[in-house]
């Protein structure tokens, strides 16, 4: 198994991550496809339409900066799925213009992020609440992430180190392209260790980092392995990034 993705240039990988607000303007709505605003109109609380909105606008307008294209000329999609072939079911994509940068999208209660680089990328954030850590187990994890959760206290400590599990785990899929399809106990995310850790998914290993936001939220980011650490980490509207910035910065071809 090689131990980089080859098809890629080696740089950094950059997320953008912000607080949801309970509404959203028309001027972010203005921005959202068709597709986007028929979603809106199914969502059932107000919450759950302004996450919809707020997110998908915001990664439009990061990526209008990053392209050099006006946020409005941001057309996003999905590809086919890698393992069915069945098209809009992969992850998230920009149509155009044309690029090589990926991207991946997450939200959770009260927090989003996007995550882009040139090579396959996903990022998952949750948000910390108490879990039914002794049910959720036996299907989620392996022995030793069981043992590790087991020698936790019950409480928050438990909650958040299942948390980091499952952030880990959705990361590289969503990388591969899958999402939450694949046997979750047959993934180790070795939460004893601080990240970057290596995962193995797919065709190649994975580079998963522990991002940096603040509480009550736990987010993971995973690009190939070889790739250069650490992400750039930014929240929306900042100047200031939560990590040092790298050298060399994703570019549009």
């Amino acid at each position: 198994m090689s131990s980089t993705y080859p098809t890629y240039a080696p740089h950094p990988a950059r997320v953008w991550w912000w607080r949801l607000p309970l509404t959203y303007t028309p001027t972010d709505l203005a921005l959202l496809s068709t597709s986007e605003r028929a979603r809106v109109d199914r969502a059932r609380s107000t919450r759950a339409k302004a996450s919809i909105v707020v997110t998908r606008a915001r990664a439009r307008r990061v990526l209008g900066e990053l392209l050099d294209v006006p946020p409005r000329q941001i057309r996003l999609g999905r590809a086919a799925c890698p393992c069915c072939g069945t098209p809009e079911q992969g992850p998230p994509v920009v149509l155009h213009p044309g690029t090589r940068l990926r991207i991946s999208l997450s939200h959770t209660t009260g927090c989003a992020a996007l995550a882009v680089c040139e090579g396959p990328v996903g990022v998952d954030v949750e948000e910390r609440r108490p879990l039914p850590t002794d049910t959720l187990a036996p299907s989620t994890l392996t022995p030793a992430e069981a043992k590790h959760l087991a020698a936790a206290s019950a409480g928050p400590e438990r909650d958040a180190a299942f948390l980091r599990c499952w952030t880990r785990k959705e990361a590289v899929l969503k990388a591969v392209g899958t999402g939450i399809t694949s046997d979750l106990t047959a993934l180790e995310s070795h939460p004893g260790l601080p990240g970057p850790v290596r995962m193995e998914a797919g065709e190649h290993p994975w580079s998963v980092t522990d991002l940096p936001l603040p509480p009550p939220w736990t987010a993971s980011l995973a690009t190939p392995h070889g790739i250069p650490s650490p992400p750039e980490v930014t929240c929306y509207g900042s100047p200031t990034p939560l990590t040092p910035p790298p050298t060399v910065r994703p570019r549009a071809t």
